[in-house]
């Protein structure tokens, strides 16, 4: 533990704020200026790249200058630099700035240049090759008023939905005037951040509150009097670096570099706001930036196409980081000997975690932690650079790979992205980056999340959205992400941030005083923006209030979100296993399960990484607890704790998929039962009032997964994996979650028995703890021949087989439970089994151990 200006941190991981000491040129690095620093795949190492020194330490510094058009209704605080802007927006919030910048790459108004273009960042990774152009624009908005058709109930909050579209449309038809339209809007880091071209490097940042800022590094030994930036009147700082006589660029690729500068605050290095690539060095805490600009042969090509959208979303949630697993290896004298876990790597994870999750049904990965994180214990959720992939798995070109290589597996992957707040870590990251409170976020308390203790951006700022849309675009079009599970969006959305909130369903709840309607419009302006130019992508939002309209298009007057998090069911599954068997309440779980708005989709789970972490519990350790330790051997006796946690195990993942949504999401270990919880290495922290949270020692025992639990056929955990395998396998062939068919036809609390159906399958559910009934009577909507087609009880998934899989069920005429035929099963205590209408010709195949 070490103790910096009063703040505990960890070594080799920055876990809290503080502005760092100002460095002057004589010691500014005890490092050699010529490294650059690069993470490395199998095992995972950090490499030190010799780089050619660039001649201009004694040169002077030159900027591009720029012909500037003030709008005479733009305060000092605002930033336009354009070569054809007129006059500046009619409407923009006093923070709010205006900024258009000529960039040195070529691009035309809805125009984007595509992968054989004539000249590009030097962040893309695409060749340079002829110029091509290809139309592409975002939709003109609508009139918003569709919401009211499909929600009559929403005509009492007509004054507040109307005046949201209004801003929305009010931002886009300021866009479209001062910068050319949405699609151009979002290219901001064509603009900003640095950008190379034939003559040089350009480097660009938007800091308003600093007094003076120079480009320091690697390449000119760190002197800060080597490349003094220029400043506009709109605080935007620029520097042209042109190239060396031998014509290579004066920055060499993988060289640290910082911003310094003069601020209120005093002087601070900074990484670049808009950096592709961070790395912590061996032995340092802060991170570095990365001047990322490979040659061409070194740069990922990408080989295969981009899946479609998928009609039903299977989410397998990951970490890279920890997709680890003990690994044996054989020493000097040849002894099996066990390795400690370890962070994991982009390409072990393409290798190792794609396959198995294509194997198991999945059709699309949710990938956390992307985005660089200091501190790696926040599980990626403390942003410190937004455009950079995290170094801590490799490079850039490793995460395309892994992307590649899931599109060529048929797997679309979803990005964690965190645009509800960011890391308060004011030496690598956003705050107080110029030196102001008010730069990036709200100032003041309104500006701070007191339970994240992290910041809150400003979404009424102008740069705020230029930053914020544009990092959206960045991802998907330069890594090919398929689209985004927006994290922590009820936080956003209201000022109260869902904290000591209960939301109950009253609309008054969602449109008044307390929603933060710049953040919703935001939201509006990021969904338009994403489904505009790329209409396959998927965006998902993590809304725990359950706001109409989330899920409703933009243009028809909502969020436009495709997918909410149904976040209550997992809550509902803790609070029920806490309760005997006895106190279980059928109605309890339906009316969960299915309480979501008509026409807005959701995605269901059982549990996800929050259940996970350390201090919670999974599903799996709150049914068997510690016996999980010692009595998962098939080989062994079980006990009456572990048959019971798996027979329910299966029982509650396979209802939730079955009505909790339109879509299905699991974390990585979960679907097999893991048997531990997750705990990032951290040290002992000591609290300003002397108490004391122990740490772990730093181990990566608890920050990983152990995959061969699930592929171990000879232990318990394996019968839960092929069952989860097999749900998969069942909603690919019959895609039950998106069908419009749902009824429920029996909610027994007598006999605690549950039956449904949900598109062509019947399911029915026995969560009685010891009886068994014989020719029980279920409804269903269509007559004629049953069978099998899942059978929790299957001993393939470690049931005890009660069932007789190959028979066959015929129907009675006449209503039963309110359907128009029925038929008769035997339904074991504790089993949850799904009936196929059969034709007579078809032998339907049933998903287990063979009969």
């Amino acid at each position: 533990m070490v103790v910096v200006h009063g703040v505990s941190l960890t070594p080799g991981v920055l876990v809290s704020s503080f502005l760092p000491l100002p460095l002057s040129s004589s010691n500014a690095r005890s490092l050699n200026s010529t490294v650059s620093f690069f993470l490395k795949k199998r095992p995972l190492s950090r490499k030190i790249f010799a780089g050619n020194q660039s001649a201009k330490f004694d040169s002077k510094s030159q900027a591009v200058s720029k012909k500037v058009l003030v709008p005479d209704n733009v305060d000092d605080g605002a930033s336009l630099v354009t070569d054809d802007a007129l006059q500046g927006p009619s409407s923009v919030s006093e923070e709010s700035q205006i900024l258009n910048l000529e960039s040195q790459t070529m691009e035309e108004d809805g125009i984007v240049i595509t992968e054989d273009q004539a000249s590009v960042s030097v962040n893309s990774s695409k060749v340079v090759k002829e110029k091509e152009v290809k139309p592409r624009t975002v939709p003109p908005p609508g009139n918003g008023q569709i919401i009211y058709e499909i929600d009559p109930m929403l005509r009492s909050y007509k004054d507040h939905l109307d005046y949201r579209y209004k801003q929305y449309k009010r931002l886009r038809e300021e866009i479209d005037k001062y910068e050319g339209g949405l699609e151009a809007f979002s290219r901001g880091y064509e603009k900003l951040g640095f950008l190379r071209s034939d003559a040089g490097i350009t480097y660009r940042e938007w800091a308003p509150g600093a007094k003076s800022a120079s480009l320091i590094g690697d390449f000119n030994n760190w002197n800060p009097n080597a490349d003094i930036m220029t400043r506009n009147e709109f605080g935007v700082w620029e520097i042209f670096l042109p190239n060396n006589t031998d014509g290579s660029p004066a920055i060499p690729h993988g060289s640290r570099v910082k911003i310094r500068m003069d601020t209120p605050s005093g002087i601070k290095d900074s990484i670049p706001a808009w950096i592709k690539f961070s790395v912590q060095a061996p032995g340092e805490i802060p991170f570095n930036g990365i001047y990322y600009d490979p040659p061409e042969e070194e740069k990922y090509v990408f080989k295969h196409p981009q899946p479609k959208r998928p009609k039903s979303l299977r989410i397998y949630e990951s970490h890279v980081g920890m997709s680890s697993t003990d690994t044996f290896h054989c020493d000097d004298d040849s002894e099996l000997v066990m390795q400690e876990p370890m962070i994991n790597t982009y390409a072990n994870f393409r290798d190792d975690v794609l396959p198995r999750i294509k194997k198991l049904g999945y059709n699309a990965v949710q990938i956390m932690a992307i985005q660089e994180h200091s501190y790696y214990a926040s599980f990626g959720y403390h942003v410190t650079n937004f455009f950079a992939p995290s170094s801590r798995c490799g490079t850039p070109e490793d995460l395309k790979s892994l992307i590649d290589r899931a599109h060529e597996l048929g797997l679309i992957v979803l990005m964690d992205i965190v645009h509800s707040h960011a890391s308060k870590n004011t030496l690598d990251g956003l705050n107080m980056f110029d030196g102001t409170d008010a730069h990036y976020f709200h100032s003041g308390p309104r500006g701070y999340h007191w339970m994240w203790d992290s910041r809150l951006f400003n979404y009424g700022s102008w740069e705020v959205l230029r930053y914020l849309l544009s990092n959206a675009r960045w991802w998907l079009e330069e890594y090919k992400f398929d689209g985004f599970r927006f994290d922590g969006v009820t936080s956003m959305m209201y000022t109260h941030h869902g904290l000591s909130v209960g939301f109950t369903g009253n609309y008054t709840e969602y449109f008044g005083l307390e929603t933060d309607v710049d953040a919703v419009t935001y939201l509006m302006l990021v969904n338009d923006m994403i489904h505009g130019l790329y209409p396959e992508a998927v965006t998902v939002g993590e809304d725990v209030s359950g706001m109409p309209t989330f899920c409703i298009p933009v243009q028809d007057g909502g969020v436009g979100f495709d997918y909410r998090l149904h976040m209550a069911i997992a809550d509902k599954w803790i609070e029920i296993l806490k309760k005997r068997d006895e106190d279980w309440k059928m109605g309890d779980i339906i009316y969960t399960l299915t309480n979501r708005r008509w026409s807005e989709k959701c995605i269901a789970y059982a549990e996800s990484h929050d259940q996970a972490l350390v201090g919670d519990k999974t599903i799996a350790f709150w049914l068997m607890d510690k016996d999980m330790y010692d009595f998962m051997a098939v080989d062994r006796p079980s006990t009456p704790l572990v048959d019971r946690g798996i027979a329910l195990h299966k029982m509650i993942r396979l209802i939730t998929m079955g009505l909790g949504g339109e879509g299905y999401l699991n974390f990585m270990g979960n679907e097999f039962g893991h048997p531990e919880w997750i705990d990032f290495p951290r040290g002992e922290q000591r609290l300003s009032d002397g108490s004391v949270i122990p740490g772990n020692n730093f181990s990566y025992d608890k920050c990983r997964r152990r995959f061969d639990l699930g592929d171990a056929d000879y232990l318990r955990y394996h019968g839960l994996q092929e069952f989860d395998r097999a749900m998969q396998h069942l909603e690919e062939k019959y895609g039950f979650m998106t069908s419009e068919h749902q009824f429920i036809s029996r909610k027994d609390e007598g006999d605690r028995v549950i039956v449904f159906e949900r598109g062509d399958l019947v399911f029915v559910f026995n969560f009685h703890w010891t009886s068994s009934y014989f020719d029980y009577r279920i409804g269903c909507s269509k007559p004629g021949k049953y069978k099998i087609v899942l059978d929790s009880d299957d001993p393939l998934f470690g049931g005890f087989g009660r069932l007789d899989r190959t028979a066959e069920y015929f129907t009675f005429e006449g209503s039963f439970d309110g359907r128009p035929s029925s038929f008769m099963v035997y339904t074991p205590c504790r089993t949850a089994v799904v009936y196929a209408l059969a034709d007579r010709d078809d032998d339907l195949e049933t998903l287990g151990s063979k009969p």
